[in-house]
Order: structure tokens, then C-alpha cells, then sequence
């Protein structure tokens, strides 16, 4: 009753002390009781999943297409084909992915572990998927090398079981299966379409001061005559627990405390993600003894991938500049194991300038993510959502692409974006082109860290010679195969997961308390003080081995230095009898130099050959040099119209006659414009204005042109439309139809890599107006159309400010424009294959641009000779 005295308001437990304390004991006991329980669960998950013949995490259907047991060279490989859902139908025109996980300690299938992940992203896009596994025990002397071909072998599987597809495999590579997989493209680049590296280190020296401990590791083990032991004892296996337990010891505030707490405070909807993360971080492999060996000695100590320092056994050197395909490196700035200087620092270890890039015909796409971990570049959802969607979406975007260096960038989608509707999902991705000084500035290379590195790595020779001559003798002699077995079952790391589970008959009897929990559960109040002084006792502890962790990584940092960096110390590793810097460029090959002067003759044969289609694309690559950009709006423009056309090239043709236009720029950019009027001269008047109007249509597709690329802009029009004049006065009678069928263009006899000779060794340069032609043009107009041509020709627009800097709107622009106008030069066939060559062409004109100003004497010399 309203009145009654016996009726009470409770007052809220925190006013209440006593009534607060019982809250949380009740709280803290049954959240202890459940943690226990999903230990358990998790040591019983364990069991369960190590059970497995082939143990996975994978969350997709599958089937088994190749067994690397029963390769010539067998290795614990194997090749999954992943079976796309029920209300996904696979597009057999769309390139195949293949997903190579990381052998580094953890088990398979982190890949796909999750629906929005890397193999779902390509599975719901439509493309064919595939998965290279591995099984938990290495295939007796089985080698790295081994596992080379064993990747090789199934690229060639996936490219003959689609042989409709538009383009080679896509290959996405995570981690330790980063360097694996470019190892493997660097000897069988033929295999290989574009390659997405997802945190994989390849300069191993590399790293940013204060910031990345992990590189220290081996000189302050004394090198790798450690990893020797360790596979020793383990009878010629080497546990892939101790790879993990590197990794946990980078964070012991994570490892130690805050995974764990993050457990235990939200024990009531944690458990499942706990569960499946724990699956996979628990499921350790093991590797050969000479595999390991060989991965510290020539990768981690010796950093020898990065400098082409790599010789196969049967002679081949492993150079990275021998990969044809487009390479994307994705990275972050959170990725303390693998930051973006070891991601990135090969690209300065193997080039001097840019040229020395489009020499090589390597195109360079990196993204640098600013805060996601290492194990969120591959699982986490937001990440797949954005980076991995963005690049699946686009990857014939990113393999036409001409050489050069590109940064990713992935904008938000707003209602202020021009042609919004060209640009797939919620995010709009472009590639800006960049210089090597900025992967220098990135990369942070110090030439007196580097002779530390290599002094680590004579002395790690020198160790491990000394531990083979006087200790492993005795040691092989000592271990057993049951005491390799029970060490390895002892691990620290896999110690847990064999006790806490039901085969303990002290664990066990948790599962029923556990179930009588969940029926009384009594989640406490958040504003408990005894919950809130909990919350303040986990941070100080987080806190503390934070502190902790960075007094230990400096402490380890300054010993290193110190150590290493002592003249003595580099004296007796014999760096003092050398002088120069530590680790030298690898240089060209005589081969290769003589290969660029034949490709250089090649190209210049092919000037003024071609037809409307690369007049077109010629001036898709002009217009673009001036910023070096391309947006994906301006290429699915040029899908489109490629799509709707009859008889368009295919993507490897299109790829191959933009790379060899944008190759002629960048050799002879003079000789090239001037012979436009010629590639123009048979064409008629309304296909020369159809690719005009379709290339401007593709420029603009993104945003408005700068001044610079509208000025070059203008001044191809004029060439233009002074061809169009002559068409005219040609055949008066003329009515718009389509464009006659493309003109042979022979097909180069070599790869594209065959840049000039000259382009290597000349500094960089943006591409400019060129005066000779367009004043050419417009005498041209002049004299054939007198004021009334004049008054038709198209007046000159004022380009609008860009928010972006001018540099960077121009190139882009142009990169856009130029695809979208080449594609309908070739009006019909030539459409699509035009625009695409255009577009690649255009990002290529971007990088080569540079190149061609510094031969801008020679060539222009010769250019105007053979005009002549």
C-alpha cells in the first residue's frame, strides 16, 4: 500500500558497502567458475582440432585439388578449391585467387577464418577461390625450395582449370607466405598475376629505431646457431611453438594480462570469439630442421632476399626484380612484427632511382595502414571490409597499371563525390604516384644500423660453425625421438591447452558447476565501486608491463648498438677489411643492359605505327603524365564501355599495348608526339572526334582536371582536331560511323621490362607540353579552316582549383581522361582495349615521364631525324 510504513525504496548498492561487496564476490566468483570453463573448452577444442588429419580453420566448404605429398619434390602442401556459397554464382571471365597462408608456427586457414575476410571478400565478387594449405608435420627432408614448386605447381593447376579467365591468378599472400610467394614469382614470373603481400617482412634489417625490438633478436641470441640447437632436439624438427612464443613476448602486457582479463570481465559474451581465436593461435606446426635453417640464416640474420643475394641448387639467382606482375604491399604502423620498413625496404635495396623501376617493368602499389596489428591486416573485418574488398574490386584496375610506384589511397564515399556511382561499395580507391625518396622517408634506412646487421650476420656464421664442429655431434647423439616428442609436449606455450581440459580429472567436473552458473547468473551493476576499482587494478597492471616492456626493448636496443656497433666487434666479423657500405647494390647484368637496347630499337620501330587506337592512347598518357594518378571511377568508366563493346581486346592485350605506348613516351617522347598526326592520317573525321569527346569523358570521370593537365589537354586537341580537318577536307561526304579495325600493332618479341637502356640511367621528370606539336596543329587548323575552323575549335576551358594539390588532381585526371578516351578511340573492339591500354599506359606515362626528360637530348636528336 501507498501509505505503508513496512514499504521500502532500495538504495542503490553503491551506497551501500556491504551490499556492493556481496554484488561483486557473488559477480567475481561465477565469472571465475565460466573462465575456467572456457579453458577447458578451449583445451578440449584443442585436442579435437590436432586430432585432425589436415586441421584447419577455415570457415568455408572445401575440396581437396592437389596433394603436395604426392609431388615429385613432396612437400605437407596442399591445394584447396573453396566452394562459394549457394547464392553466389562464380563468374568464369574473372581471374582465380589464390590465398597462401603463413607456415610461421600457427596452423592454416587464418585466410578465411572469418565470412568478411580475404577468400570471402573474392568468393562473394565472384571470382574462382583457392586456399594453399599445409598439414601440421613437414614431409621428411623436405625443403624450402621444395615449397617453391609446390606453389608453382599449383598456379598451374589454377590457370588450366580456367582457361576462360581475363587474366592470370591473383595470388594473396599473408606474413611468412609473403616472402615464400615472391620467392616462387621471382623464378616462375610467367605463373603469377598480381601479388598482394599482406604484412610480410622481406628487408629484415630494416625497422624504425625505438620502435621494432623483434629485429635485435638474432644478434643478441648470438645468431642462429640457437635455432640449430632447437631443431636438434626436437629430432630434426623444429617446434613452431617457439615462432609463437616470439611473437607473445613482443606484448607481455597483452600476453600476460589483457587477453586473458578481456576474458574473465566479459566472460558472458567474450567466450565465442575467445574460442575461435584460440583455435587457430593454439594449433601449432612444426618445420624441418634445414627449412628453419634456412629461413634465419638467408632471410632473418642474412637478409639476403632483398639484395637478390639467393642462388636456387640448380643455379638460378632469386631476384626480385625479375617478378612481371603488379605487386601490392599492404602494411600498418601498428604492426610491430612486421612495420612498414621491413614491408617496404626492399623496394630501395634493389632500385637507385625510378627509372631503374620502369627498366625492370615493376609496377609498386603500396597502402600503409596507420594503427591495425599485425593479425588484423588478415582478420580483421573492418580491414576486409575496406583494404581487401577495395583491392578485389579493382584488381584489373591494378594490373594494367604501367610501372612505376603508387601509393593506395581509399576515401570515404560522400555526397560530394563526382560520379559517385562508378565507384564500387563505400569507399572510392585511387593510386598516386610516387618516388623512391618517398619509400626512402618511409623505410628510414641508416647505413651504420646496416653494418650492425652485418656484422650479427658474420658472427652468426661463425657461431653456428663452431656449434656444429664441437656440439651437435654430442647432442643428435643424446636426443631421442620420445624425448623430442615430450619436450614438445611440455612446451610452455602448449602446456596449458594439454592440462586444462576434460582428459584432467580435475578439470573436468567444471563443465557441470559452469551450467549450474549460467541458470543463476547475476550480472553485476557497471556502477559497482568494487567493479569500477577492478577496472583501475587491471589498468595499473596493463600499465606496469607496458612500462615494463619498454624498459626491456630500449635496454635491448642500446645493447645491440652498442655491442654491434663497436669497432672491434665489426673488426673480428671482418667488416673492417671492407670498405664501401655493407651491403651493395646487386647491379644489372650485362644481359640485362643489352636487353633494354634491343627493347629501346623495338619500341622506336614502333613509333609511328598503330592507328587511331594508340594516337588515342598516346594522348591518354601525355594528358596523364602530368599528375601520374588513376581513380577507379575513371576505370570502370572504361569497363563499361569495354564490356559493351564487340570486339574489344583482350586485358592482356590491352595491358601489353598500353605498357609498350607508355614505354615509347618515356624513351622518346618527341618523336612519339610528332608522328601523332601520322597514327592519325587514315582514320576518319568522326572516329578522331568520337576518341576525342570519349577522352575527355574518361578524365573527367573523377574530378575537374587541374590547369597543368588541361593544358595538355588543349594541346592534344588541337592535334586532334586537326586531323580531323584533314579527314574532312579527305572526304567531305564522310558520315560518323564506327572506327575502322585497329591496325596491327606487332606484338613485342620480349616482356615490357625491357625498359631503354637510357630511361636507367636518367633522373626523374614530370612530363610537360610539347610546343613543336601543337603549334604544328594549330598552323594546321589555320590554314585549312581559316576563322571559321578557328571559331569551331574547342575553346579553352579554365580548370577549376582542385581541393587536392595540383600535382596530384592532374595526374590523376589525366590518368582517368586518358583510359576513358582511349577506350572509345577504338570506337566498337577498340573501345575497351583502348581505354584500359590508356589507362595503364597513363599511369605508366606518369612514372615514365621522369625517365624520358633526363635522354631528352638524344633522344629528341633522333626522334626528329627519323621524322624527318
Amino acid at each position: 500500500m501507498a501509505g505503508s510504513g513496512n514499504d521500502r525504496v532500495p538504495t542503490p548498492s553503491f551506497f551501500n558497502p556491504w551490499t556492493a561487496a556481496y554484488e561483486y564476490a557473488v559477480d567475481a566468483w561465477q565469472r571465475g567458475v565460466l573462465y575456467a570453463d572456457v579453458l577447458r573448452q578451449r583445451g578440449n577444442q584443442y585436442h579435437e582440432h590436432m586430432a585432425k588429419r589436415a586441421p584447419n580453420v577455415l570457415s568455408m566448404e572445401f575440396e581437396l585439388v592437389l596433394d603436395g605429398r604426392e609431388l615429385p619434390r613432396p612437400v605437407n602442401y596442399g591445394l584447396l578449391r573453396i566452394k562459394p556459397p549457394a547464392d553466389v554464382e562464380t563468374d568464369p571471365i574473372k581471374r582465380p585467387f589464390l590465398v597462401v597462408d603463413p607456415r610461421a608456427g600457427h596452423g592454416p586457414g587464418i585466410g578465411g577464418f572469418k565470412p568478411e575476410s580475404e577468400i570471402g571478400v573474392a568468393v562473394r565478387a565472384g571470382h574462382p577461390c583457392y586456399f594453399a594449405t599445409f598439414l601440421p608435420q613437414p614431409v621428411p627432408e623436405q625443403t624450402v625450395e621444395d615449397v617453391m614448386m609446390a606453389e608453382a605447381r599449383f598456379l598451374e593447376e589454377i590457370i588450366a582449370r580456367h582457361p576462360d579467365a581475363e587474366g592470370k591468378p591473383v595470388v594473396v599472400a599473408n606474413c611468412q607466405a609473403g616472402w615464400q610467394i615472391m620467392m616462387t614469382a621471382a623464378i616462375r614470373p610467367e605463373l603469377f598475376g598480381p601479388i598482394i603481400v599482406a604484412g610480410a617482412p622481406l628487408s629484415y634489417w630494416a625497422g624504425w629505431r625505438g620502435m621494432n625490438p623483434m629485429r635485435y633478436a638474432g644478434g643478441l641470441l648470438g645468431g642462429s646457431w640457437l635455432t640449430a640447437m632447437t631443431s636438434d632436439l626436437g629430432n630434426g624438427k623444429f617446434d613452431g611453438a617457439w615462432l609463437v612464443q616470439n611473437f607473445e613476448n613482443l606484448n607481455p602486457a597483452n600476453t600476460l594480462w589483457s587477453k586473458q582479463y578481456n576474458l574473465y570481465s566479459k566472460v558472458d559474451t567474450e567466450a565465442d570469439r575467445y574460442l575461435s581465436f584460440e583455435k587457430w593461435w593454439g594449433g601449432h606446426v612444426f618445420l624441418n630442421g634445414p627449412e628453419i635453417q634456412y629461413i634465419v640464416d638467408n632471410l632473418f640474420v642474412g637478409n639476403r632476399l632483398a639484395t637478390a643475394g639467393l642462388v636456387t641448387s640448380d643455379g638460378i639467382r632469386i631476384d626480385l626484380r625479375n617478378i612481371r606482375s603488379p605487386i601490392v604491399v599492404f602494411c600498418s604502423k601498428g604492426d610491430n612484427i612486421t612495420p612498414p620498413p621491413q614491408a617496404l625496404g626492399w623496394i630501395p635495396d634493389l632500385y637507385q632511382n625510378e627509372a631503374e623501376v620502369l627498366a625492370h617493368g615493376q609496377t609498386i602499389v603500396y597502402a600503409v595502414h596507420e594503427s591495425i596489428g599485425h593479425l588484423g591486416i588478415f582478420v580483421s573485418g573492418s580491414v576486409a571490409r575496406k583494404e581487401h574488398q577495395e583491392f578485389t574490386s579493382n584488381i584489373d584496375m591494378i594490373d594494367v597499371l604501367p610501372p612505376g610506384i603508387y601509393e593506395a589511397e581509399i576515401v570515404d564515399k560522400t555526397p560530394d563525390t563526382p560520379n559517385a556511382d562508378l565507384a564500387f561499395g563505400n569507399y572510392v580507391l585511387s593510386f598516386e604516384q610516387r618516388k623512391l625518396d618517398d619509400v626512402r622517408a618511409i623505410v628510414d634506412r641508416k647505413e651504420e644500423d646496416d653494418r650492425r646487421f652485418a656484422a650479427v650476420a658474420r658472427i652468426s656464421d661463425i657461431n653456428l660453425g663452431m656449434y656444429r664442429s664441437f656440439m651437435q655431434p654430442w647432442l643428435r647423439a643424446m636426443v631421442t625421438p620420445q624425448f623430442a616428442e615430450w619436450s614438445q609436449r611440455l612446451h610452455p606455450l602448449r602446456l596449458p591447452y594439454e592440462l586444462i581440459s576434460d582428459r584432467n580429472p580435475v578439470i573436468a567436473p567444471i563443465a557441470k558447476i559452469a551450467e549450474q552458473v549460467r541458470e543463476q547468473r547475476q550480472p553485476i551493476s557497471p556502477s559497482n565501486p568494487f567493479l569500477m576499482a577492478q577496472e583501475m587494478f587491471s589498468n595499473w597492471v596493463e600499465t606496469s608491463l607496458n612500462i615494463w616492456q619498454e624498459l626491456r626493448d630500449s635496454a635491448d636496443e642500446r645493447t645491440f648498438m652498442g655491442v654491434y656497433g663497436s669497432p672491434l666487434v665489426q673488426d673480428l666479423a671482418g667488416l673492417g677489411a671492407k670498405s664501401g657500405p655493407p651491403r651493395k647494390h646487386p647491379g644489372v647484368s650485362p644481359e640485362h643492359r643489352r636487353f633494354m637496347e634491343d627493347r629501346a630499337a623495338e619500341l622506336r620501330s614502333m613509333v609511328q605505327e598503330g592507328g587511331l587506337r594508340v594516337a588515342a592512347i598516346r594522348m591518354l598518357l601525355y594528358v596523364s603524365g602530368a599528375e601520374g594518378g588513376l581513380d577507379e571511377r575513371s576505370f570502370a568508366l572504361i569497363r563499361k564501355m569495354r564490356a559493351e563493346s564487340d570486339n574489344a581486346l583482350t586485358l592482356q592485350e590491352f595491358k601489353d599495348l598500353t605498357r609498350d605506348q607508355a614505354l615509347i613516351l618515356t624513351l622518346d617522347s618527341d618523336a612519339a608526339l610528332l608522328a601523332m598526326p601520322h597514327l592519325l592520317e587514315d582514320s576518319p573525321a568522326p572516329a578522331i572526334r568520337d576518341a576525342l569527346e570519349t577522352m575527355k569523358r574518361v578524365l573527367e570521370a573523377a574530378e575537374p582536371l587541374s590547369p597543368a593537365a588541361r593544358q595538355s589537354l588543349d594541346e592534344m586537341e588541337r592535334i586532334f582536331v586537326a586531323a580531323e580537318r584533314r579527314a574532312q577536307k579527305r572526304n567531305p561526304a564522310s558520315a560518323p560511323a564506327k572506327l575502322p579495325a585497329p591496325s596491327v600493332v606487332p606484338a613485342p618479341s620480349v616482356p615490357a621490362l625491357k625498359l631503354v637502356k637510357a630511361a636507367a640511367d636518367v633522373p626523374a621528370k614530370k612530363a610537360q607540353p610539347h610546343p613543336a606539336a601543337a603549334q604544328s596543329a594549330a598552323a594546321e587548323v589555320a590554314e585549312d579552316a581559316a576563322p571559321k575552323a578557328a571559331a569551331k575549335a574547342p575553346p579553352k576551358r579554365t580548370a577549376k582549383s582542385a581541393s587536392k594539390p595540383a600535382t596530384t588532381t592532374v595526374a590523376k585526371t589525366a590518368t582517368k581522361s586518358a583510359t576513358k578516351t582511349a577506350a572509345k578511340a577504338a570506337a566498337g573492339s577498340a573501345t575497351g582495349s583502348a581505354t584500359k591500354t590508356a589507362t595503364k599506359a597513363a599511369a605508366k606515362t606518369a612514372t615514365a615521364s621522369p625517365a624520358k626528360r633526363a635522354t631528352k637530348t638524344a633522344a629528341r636528336q633522333s626522334a626528329k631525324a627519323k621524322t624527318a
